[in-house]
């Protein structure tokens, strides 16, 4: 593939060749004139020089050629050039004696000559005088051809002329016709061809083996300009096919060979002047700092107030004014710059509307002329400009990661900054990129601790555990302070917990207890870490736990308030206390003061507590209490429990779409192949996923999800009632019962004897029941209830009370469904009064009351229907067609399906209160606020919060 050696190389110049071709019918005919061919560099003035000269001689005219540069000045060199092949005339060699006057005297006789050279040769033929490259002429060539165009107006002489027109940074000096009256030339400017001619250009090069993408990106390479595109193809053309036929076009000049292309580059830059130059490159250096995925800044949707980081763009001068800045160039004449390279193709806005080159391979070859050293001093003066104008911190940041290191005292503080705002917004990877280059400033050793904390964390959660490990590990040695050892140790621990090291990580903790004899808040704090971290391990889970009790029966002070919470947690999934028992526990704990390390773990067991008591809304403050008082990203023994608690509300309120749009679950569904998502996310995923009905998608997250990875931890039991509940809903019973008695063993191993966290017996007798074993499944229902009563809450014993019903069967196991359904109506948690009105309507269809079953069937499928819960939705549907009713006429969604709290919190939504507001106005949590909004947005048919007075307005009167 040769670009040069493809005939009818020119694109889109039809219109010029005609024009030429027009002038030279009129000189052949005695009128001759001036055409003047202006473009930019590289836009073909040389080759359509070159095919209206050889058009002229087609018809008879002599063609003479000069072709301008800037080498040394010598006089008339650019006319000698055009008779050198002239007749031959004496030319004056007259010695000056006063040197002034007699150098202009052989100045006038010289031009004189060449012009009786021109009429000597045109009693010949008429001629064609082609000179490209003009702007480059030497003054006395520039003043003959001006005098020349003025006087060939009777002659058989056209002189066509070609000449640089591009906007630079420098003004540039006065053109060939600048001193000519408009009448004596026609002027054609040269544009930048059209996506079509460009991608004809590469197509008559590529051939039909070239696909509409890679000639698309060939195109934007070349930015439209033929020296460009040519060059390139030459380079491609060189590389050999690739797997597509077509060679790859790269991102960096380092892959071209023969190096066509960034010499095309650097012979573009060279022609606009070393002002451009420096401008070209300093807006390649810019664009390039965007390139992390960092945003320059600016907060995604997790992010905080856009307002607060600004950018070039918000001052009036925009990108030019950063541009002028690092250079030292004219601001307006740095705009104009920016306007008219976009407008020939070069650079293209992105979606924000910031100049950039067109393609990255054009962006390389711009800044390829300077030396390493001489961009990362760029990046560093970019960072400071970008700094002083009020440029948002991962902006600046950006540019420091390519700046020399170390660079400064601030540079820490920007690093540190946009690492926390792109944490904020969940760009992680891009915040451990900022905190690497933090590293490389100077900084306390309190702050590099915390520096190493947050990227070891980052590291450890992003799959790079054989990173982070070391950081977290030098971040204790480094930490100057017992409460930063502590708070780097706990880090520590959780990443070696994580990787299934259970006892190394106890082990950690446990020495850095021993050697804070005199800060017994911070010894306490890692103890409770300690109990923790031992839920991934059965065996230290035993010790730790064993040691804890003994210690709280001696003397509870020495214990902490953190610890004992997490006791009142071990002794609640143990069976041996009761919910009032354990809330009043937790509160009286959260009254105590507590050390500000501790309290997280503190708030965490508390907010399961109080979600095991029903107490959602409490749950969810402390919950929320305890995630904000946490530094995202950061590696905490208590993380796992909260999130666990969250996905537990959200299950227990129905909140299945909620929950699935959770960034780290988003990102577990997305993820395919090998990824594996924790088990925590996985499990809480599996259930919405099984109850919203998208059961394949379910079945393939849990296929990814390995048990073995977390054979002895926690998290497993809880996957196992997941999959559990997946198999059952896709008819398979059997290996559900497996997988709910796998859930048991392995929760008795741990001492979780009670059902609060996973219901199990409950789940297996309904298998048991399907398999046709009645007597095995009253065997697990009376069991779970007895174990249930010592908890006593309405969602654990109604639960109960409707399995042991669905069991028992008869007049018997109706009263018990009908019980299960009183107790369910007075907990916040609809999800498990759902499946009780069903259990209800089937024990009424079973004893021949059709009729009455109905009632509760179709308040089941109502209810399904507002919390999205498909599955159960399904089955009310199905139980009533078996009763042989037919769909309910009330619709479960539209304007009437609103619920009172419903319609009362989206017409507060709809007044402009914020969902902070609504919850304080109606004593709610800001979660159930958001709740009642997405089931309206739902019902109502709309998608975002501008969109609900209109709906409102089609409510009925009176509401439903």
């Amino acid at each position: 593939m040769s670009a040069t050696s493809v005939p009818g190389a020119l694109h889109e110049r039809q219109e010029a060749m005609a024009m030429v071709a027009a002038e030279a019918e009129r000189a052949r005919s005695g009128s001759g004139g001036l055409v003047l061919l202006k473009g930019t560099t590289g836009s073909g003035r040389t080759a359509l020089l070159e095919a209206v000269g050889e058009q002229a001689a087609a018809h008879g005219m002599w063609v003479l050629r000069a072709r301008c540069s800037s080498g040394p000045v010598t006089p008339f060199a650019a006319v000698k050039q055009l008779f050198d092949d002239g007749p031959e005339l004496a030319c004056p060699t007259a010695e000056p004696t006063d040197e002034a006057d007699s150098t202009a005297a052989i100045h006038r006789e010289r031009a004189a000559w060449l012009w009786r050279a021109l009429l000597e040769w045109t009693e010949e033929a008429p001629l064609f005088l082609a000179v490209d490259d003009v702007q480059l002429a030497d003054p006395l060539s520039r003043g003959w051809l001006v005098e020349a165009a003025r006087l060939v107006e009777r002659l058989p002489v056209l002189l066509v002329a070609t000449e640089r027109s591009q906007y630079d940074v420098e003004p540039p000096a006065p053109g060939l016709a600048h001193a000519l009256p408009p009448r004596l030339v026609r002027t054609h400017t040269l544009t930048p061809l059209s996506p079509d001619g460009a991608a004809e250009l590469v197509r008559s090069v590529a051939g039909a083996v070239a696909s509409p993408a890679w000639v698309d990106d060939v195109v934007r390479a070349g930015a439209g300009n033929p020296l460009l595109l040519h060059a390139l193809l030459d380079d491609l053309g060189a590389q050999g096919p690739g797997r597509s036929g077509t060679p790859v076009v790269p991102d960096t000049c380092a892959a071209l060979y023969p190096g066509a292309y960034p010499a095309a580059v650097s012979w573009w830059l060279e022609s606009a002047g070393s002002s451009t130059v420096d401008v070209a490159r300093a807006l390649a250096v810019v664009s390039d700092g965007r390139g992390d995925g960092h945003d320059d800044g600016r907060d995604g949707d997790g992010g905080g107030d856009r307002g607060e980081d600004r950018h070039p763009e918000a001052h009036e001068d925009g990108d030019a004014g950063l541009l002028a800045d690092m250079t030292g160039a004219d601001g307006a004449r740095a705009h104009g710059w920016l306007t008219a390279m976009t407008r020939l193709g070069l650079l293209r806005p992105d979606p924000d509307g910031r100049p950039g080159y067109a393609h990255p391979l054009l962006r390389d070859a711009v800044v390829s002329g300077w030396s390493g050293d001489r961009r990362k001093a760029a990046h560093g003066r970019a960072a400071e400009v970008m700094l002083r104008r009020g440029a948002g911190a991962e902006a600046v940041a950006g540019q420091l990661l390519r700046a020399p290191v170390p660079f400064g005292t601030w540079a820490a503080d920007v690093l540190l900054d946009a690492a926390a705002r792109a944490v904020g917004a969940g760009r992680t990877e891009g915040a451990a990129g900022f905190l690497r280059r933090a590293l490389d400033e100077e900084m306390a050793p309190a702050r590099r601790a915390a520096v190493l904390t947050e990227l070891g964390s980052l590291e450890f959660t992003g799959g790079r555990s054989a990173a982070g490990l070391p950081r977290l590990a030098e971040a204790v040695q480094v930490a100057d302070t017992p409460r930063d050892r502590v708070r780097s140790a706990m880090a520590l621990g959780t990443a070696l917990a994580g990787r299934g090291e259970v006892r190394a990580a106890v082990g950690v903790l446990r020495s850095l207890e021993e050697q804070l004899t005199d800060h017994r808040d911070l010894a306490r704090t890692l103890w409770s870490a300690s109990a923790l971290l031992s839920d991934h391990d059965q065996a230290v889970r035993r010790e730790v736990y064993g040691r804890l009790r003994e210690t709280s029966a001696r003397s509870p002070g020495l214990v902490g308030t953190a610890g004992q919470a997490l006791l009142a947690r071990y002794e609640a999934t143990a069976g041996l206390l009761s919910a009032r028992a354990a809330m009043e526990r937790v509160r009286a704990l959260m009254e105590a003061p507590a050390d500000p390390l501790a309290e997280t773990i503190l708030l965490g067991a508390s907010a399961a507590v109080a979600l095991w008591a029903d107490e959602l809304d409490e749950a969810e403050r402390l919950a929320e209490r305890a995630l904000a008082g946490q530094r995202a990203g950061l590696l905490h023994p208590a993380r796992t429990e909260l999130l666990n608690v969250r996905a537990d509300l959200a299950a227990a309120r129905g909140g299945y779409a909620a929950w699935l749009a959770e960034p780290d679950v988003r990102q577990a569904l997305r993820a395919g192949g090998d990824v594996r998502p924790p088990m925590s996310e996985a499990a809480a995923a599996v259930l919405a996923l099984v109850e919203t009905g998208r059961t394949e998608q379910a079945a393939a997250l849990a296929e990814r999800s390995d048990p073995r990875d977390a054979s002895d931890s926690g998290e497993l039991p809880r996957f196992l009632y997941a999959r559990g509940h997946l198999r059952a809903a896709c008819g398979d019973p059997a290996g559900a019962l497996d997988d709910f008695l796998e859930c048991g063993r392995r929760q008795a191993e741990r001492d979780v004897v009670g059902p609060v966290v996973t219901p199990w017996r409950s789940a297996a007798a309904e298998c048991r029941l399907v398999l046709g074993r009645p007597e095995e499944a009253l065997a697990l229902a009376h069991e779970e209830l007895r174990l249930a009563t010592v908890w006593n809450t309405p969602r654990l014993v109604g639960r109960c009370l409707r399995v042991l019903g669905t069991a028992t069967g008869g007049l018997r196991g109706l009263g018990l469904a009908e019980e299960a359904v009183r107790l369910l109506r007075d907990t916040p948690a609809e999800t498990e009064l759902i499946p009780a009105l069903i259990a209800q309507g089937r024990q009424l269809v079973a004893a021949g009351d059709r009729a009455r079953a109905r009632d509760p069937l179709r308040e089941a499928a109502e209810r399904a229907e507002r919390i999205g819960a498909v599955r159960l939705r399904a089955v009310a549907e199905h139980v009533l067609r078996e009763g042989g009713a037919r769909r309910a006429a009330t619709p479960y969604t539209g304007p009437a399906a609103l619920t009172g709290s419903e319609r009362r919190i989206a017409e507060l939504a709809a007044g402009g209160r914020t969902n902070s507001e609504i919850g304080e106005l109606l004593h709610l949590a800001r979660r159930t606020v958001e709740t009642h909004l997405t089931n309206a947005y739902r019902k109502l048919g709309i998608r975002r919060r501008a969109e609900l007075p209109a709906a409102l307005d089609r409510l009925p009167v009176g509401g439903k």
